[in-house]
């Protein structure tokens, strides 16, 4: 009786740590609390009265979005005229953008229409492994894009040589399957996590930070493995680009006559304005505090890089681009 007594005594004015806790769970002595099987995503459910109009303002955007990249891709192909690196590369952009605007938008409109704002455990992982892929293939093929623009700024003897359509090719597919070689890995260290706890995600689509913040598995390892792969899909690419951009500025103001240096800036004008919506959005998003009113401002901006940015590059692609503008011309003018 004394030792039991002792280690009661003991353990009576010590309160169990969430790490000693989560150990319990993991060697199964936490065996009253059950996984939970689905998640609610909370989104924009605190305005009830603004539903039916959110809807449609996604419904336009979505129709938009698709209409628009779809529209993009059609005239790359179909028009002989934009058969060069640069419109190669904006074809996979906007090939990109319709797949990833369908991972966010097409669930989001059904939870505004039918008020069901539940998705599965493993609906959720799938929809942030998608979504996470698409992300990480949009940092790559951005970083390839702005290379693009920097041989045909900066070494435009060389540029027919040195982009030819093998490197074209090497650089799609490596933005592509990097993309989604990474963030499989992080999905299935990611489906490994055990949920039992809160089941509320303050978003409108599954991302990682929620995922890890309800797991109630000890995340004290992944979450190193997390920064590293995140230094390789997300913060390289953007060295990259900035860097390439950082050498375009340089070669333009170079130039001595003004209109050389506005040709020559007007060439790299659209993707210039992408990339700085993109990141800036993204950084925004993830700088700021998860916490409070903040809350507000981190929807709003993730709306920004997840639903306005795939609508923007077309609009911006095509309303700066002359060669574009000449190639839907052309297309209307077959068409009529």
């Amino acid at each position: 009786m004394a030792p039991i007594t002792a280690r009661v005594g003991a353990t009576k004015g010590k309160k169990p740590s969430i790490s000693s806790h989560m150990q319990l769970m993991e060697k199964g002595e936490g065996k009253n609390q059950t996984a939970i099987m689905e998640f609610i995503l909370l989104g924009f459910g605190d305005l009830p009265e603004l539903q039916t109009l959110l809807f449609l303002i996604f419904l336009v955007i979505y129709i938009a979005t698709m209409a628009g990249n779809i529209l993009i891709v059609a005239l790359v192909v179909a028009d002989q005229h934009l058969h060069t690196p640069m419109y190669f590369f904006l074809g996979n952009l906007s090939c990109l953008e319709t797949c990833y605007s369908s991972t966010v938008l097409p669930r989001l409109l059904a939870s505004l229409l039918t008020g069901d704002r539940t998705i599965s455990v493993p609906g959720c992982i799938t929809q942030f492994h998608f979504f996470g892929s698409l992300v990480t293939t949009e940092c790559s093929l951005l970083a390839a894009m702005s290379y693009d623009r920097y041989l045909a700024i900066c070494k435009p003897l060389h540029y027919g040589t040195l982009m030819n359509v093998q490197l074209c090719l090497q650089l799609a597919a490596g933005s592509w399957i990097s993309g989604f070689l990474i963030c499989t890995i992080v999905t299935c260290v990611t489906s490994q996590l055990i949920f039992c706890g809160p089941n509320e995600i303050d978003h409108f689509f599954c991302d990682f930070t929620s995922l890890i913040q309800l797991s109630c598995s000890d995340t004290s390892q992944i979450t190193p493995l997390i920064y590293i792969f995140s230094f390789l899909d997300a913060v390289s690419p953007f060295l990259l680009t900035l860097a390439s951009y950082i050498c375009i500025i340089a070669t333009i103001l170079g130039i001595p006559s003004t209109t050389g240096r506005q040709k020559a800036f007007s060439t790299c004008s659209s993707h210039l304005i992408v990339v700085a919506l993109f990141y800036g959005t993204i950084m925004i998003v993830y700088m700021l505090p998860k916490s409070g009113t903040w809350r507000v401002l981190n929807k709003v901006f993730s709306i920004c890089y997840t639903v306005l940015t795939p609508l923007a590059n077309p609009l911006i692609y095509s309303l700066r681009n002359r060669e574009v503008q000449e190639a839907l011309r052309n297309t209307v003018r077959r068409a009529v």
